[in-house]
């Protein structure tokens, strides 16, 4: 395994174990993204697969992924996780709130994409794009089109690596 120990030896399992997980939840955003641009078929068994994929790894799941004995070089999670850890777990558990809100439409989904699901629909979006008008923060996920949680899962994701994230040579 390339370690030292069996704390250098866990450190390496967890960090690896991490790494798969969010390559993990990378592929399922990617699909519905996919399904939702017209890149690749709709399958509603699909969506709802992969909407879990997401729910399960968000939130407390995700937090868990991060213990402080993880962080730093060689890993790419900053040491700045422990420092701001308060801000850390509320972008995860804002992630897992929204990853239950889009895997609760996934369970209900169509056989086909309808308008409701899409972006643009609501009164939420005003209309609007992601772009253009944003929904009030206090909007209730629930009541988002699935394509609009899919983004702002999305855009949870840059945040928390733009602020959390290193790059590892």
């Amino acid at each position: 395994m390339g370690c030292r120990g069996a704390l250098a030896c866990l450190r390496v399992f967890r960090v690896k174990a991490r790494q798969a997980s969010m390559k993990e939840m990378a592929a399922a955003a990617k699909t519905i993204a996919g399904m939702f641009d017209g890149r690749q078929a709709y399958d509603a068994a699909a969506f709802k697969a992969v909407a879990e994929t997401i729910r399960a790894r968000t939130g407390p799941a995700l937090i868990a992924e991060f213990p402080s004995a993880t962080l730093g070089a060689p890993s790419g999670a900053r040491l700045e996780i422990e420092q701001a850890r308060a801000e850390f777990e509320a972008l995860a558990n804002h992630m897992g709130t929204l990853a239950e809100a889009l895997a609760a439409k996934a369970r209900q989904a169509p056989v086909g994409i309808t308008s409701d699901m899409r972006m643009g629909s609501g009164p939420a979006m005003g209309g609007g794009s992601l772009l253009g008008k944003r929904p009030a923060a206090e909007a209730d996920p629930a009541k988002l089109p699935a394509e609009h949680l899919l983004h702002l899962i999305l855009q949870n994701c840059s945040s928390c690596h733009s602020k959390f994230r290193q790059k590892v040579r």
